[in-house]
């Protein structure tokens, strides 16, 4: 079935490309749905997938011009110029498949059991209000259905002037802290993760070498790359809901991210450290915090977080804005992996020391009251705790309870 919806995207998007091209004018949606509607590829399918199928054409190419036109207002915000949406391979390319309601047989689904049409599989399921059903190809060559089901918001008793900030990283993937009184600095232990990557890149430099130079991958490397990506995506759906379900258990009700854009591509750590880094999926646990923050109406505000780590937190010292012309110069500095020293000789972990700067760039009115409430709670730690804060640790592997 998955090949079916390619020849649809195929021939979709042989026709917009001929017609731009020609007429220097787009085809939409509706004037492919009825271009289409008694081609045989477009047959093949439930009506009601092809025009989904259709729709997932038109975004790309509704993005294109939109890429296109802002190429053209100002090209120094891209690396080149937008490419026409292109083609799968045919023999391998694959594409996603979406069931609307109006696609899934009604009684089956009232028994817990999705049932596409014209699919001939069954898939048990919890969720009675389904919004659609996608199979997902993955490069092992196998698909994933993926239920699609609308979650409304609902508001828990926070408070929206109790700030959490985050400080994303590797051996500690995250530094929570908060501006909350009393509030205990969590770290999330990132090196099962780092793990997880070392023996992927092991087992794929490995299979690598067995294969020709005229095949890029084979079924092995991509089983191997889907469980990797398996594993990865269950760990992020976990952090990211404990850490939500801490930040309400504490009415925290603002949560400050520090992100830089294009971090990855200009990291400079070292090949060995850019390895760890740049294979991390940050910005898929920054997109899980978010929806599952807004879920519970909890604001997020993603920050930039250029020189939070260099600055000194308990000194108050400013935190320009990367670019800025004049040498900033900063009253602590960190004095070995992980331990920061500020200018009074009080050291604590670095990447909490970074958290708290994060959240004093984003928000600077969240200390009204300078930062004595913070700095009374880090000097009432134990010392233990001041150095190495309160450590999370999340399994790997998948659990039977459902990841929200």
């Amino acid at each position: 079935m998955p090949t079916k919806g390619n020849a649809l995207v195929a021939y979709s998007t042989y026709e917009i490309r001929h017609h731009f091209i020609f007429t220097g004018k787009h085809l939409n949606y509706r004037a492919m749905d009825r271009r289409m509607q008694k081609h045989e590829v477009y047959r093949a399918l439930p009506t009601k997938v092809s025009q989904q199928v259709l729709r997932l054409v038109d975004k790309n190419w509704t993005s294109f011009f939109a890429a296109l036109r802002a190429y053209k207002e100002d090209p120094s915000r891209f690396k080149g110029r937008p490419k026409l949406p292109g083609y799968k391979d045919k023999q391998r390319g694959r594409n996603v498949l979406v069931y609307s309601i109006q696609a899934l047989s009604r009684p089956a689904l009232r028994k817990g059991i999705i049932k596409p049409s014209q699919l001939g599989i069954e898939v048990r399921t919890r969720c009675r209000t389904v919004d659609q059903v996608r199979i997902v190809p993955k490069g092992s060559g196998d698909s994933v259905v993926e239920v699609v089901y609308a979650q409304t918001e609902a508001q828990t008793q926070t408070d929206p002037s109790l700030v959490g900030a985050i400080d994303l990283g590797v051996n500690n993937l995250v530094a929570l802290t908060s501006n909350k009184r009393g509030f205990v600095p969590r770290l999330v232990n990132g090196r099962p993760l780092k793990s997880v990557n070392q023996r992927y890149n092991k087992h794929a430099t490995a299979l690598r070498k067995k294969m020709s130079r005229n095949h890029h991958t084979s079924r092995e490397l991509e089983r191997v790359s889907a469980k990797r990506t398996r594993r990865l995506d269950h760990s992020m759906h976990t952090i990211s809901r404990c850490i939500i379900d801490l930040l309400v258990a504490e009415g925290i009700g603002t949560l400050v991210i520090g992100n830089n854009p294009e971090w990855k591509q200009e990291a400079s750590l070292g090949k060995k450290n850019n390895q760890h880094f740049v294979q991390l999926p940050h910005a898929r646990l920054v997109s899980m915090l978010t929806y599952k923050a807004e879920l519970v109406g909890m604001q997020v505000i993603v920050q930039e977080e250029s020189y939070t780590s260099k600055a000194s937190f308990l000194d108050l010292d400013p935190i320009p804005v990367i670019g800025t012309k004049e040498k900033p110069v900063f009253s602590g500095r960190r004095i070995s992996r992980g331990l920061y020293k500020a200018k009074s000789g009080r050291t604590f972990n670095a990447d909490v020391n970074g958290s708290y700067n994060i959240l004093r760039k984003a928000l600077p009115d969240a200390f009204r009251n300078g930062i004595k409430d913070v700095k009374e709670t880090l000097v009432a730690l134990p010392p233990s705790l001041v150095v190495h804060p309160v450590r999370i640790v999340v399994p790997l592997r998948t659990q039977k309870s459902s990841i929200r």
